[in-house]
């Protein structure tokens, strides 16, 4: 299952890791918009398997960040 971004922004902090065992809502990263930090869940429990970005990075509305089994 592919986690993808709501909104544009540039990936502030990183909180899992691929490997990592999630639950639903769990935080895979934060990303830093307009002055906010906004956190990107995981939609549903399951394994992190890819990561797609790093800490630093701009993203747009709707990228793919990460992949979950």
């Amino acid at each position: 299952m592919k986690v993808v971004t709501e909104v544009a922004g540039k990936v502030w902090k990183i909180e899992a890791r691929p490997g990592a065992q999630l639950s639903a809502d769990d935080v895979i990263l934060i990303l830093e918009s307009m002055k906010m930090e906004i956190p990107v869940v995981a939609p549903r429990a399951g394994r992190l398997l890819e990561l797609r970005v790093k800490e630093g990075d701009t993203l747009k509305e709707g990228e793919v960040v990460a992949i979950l089994e």
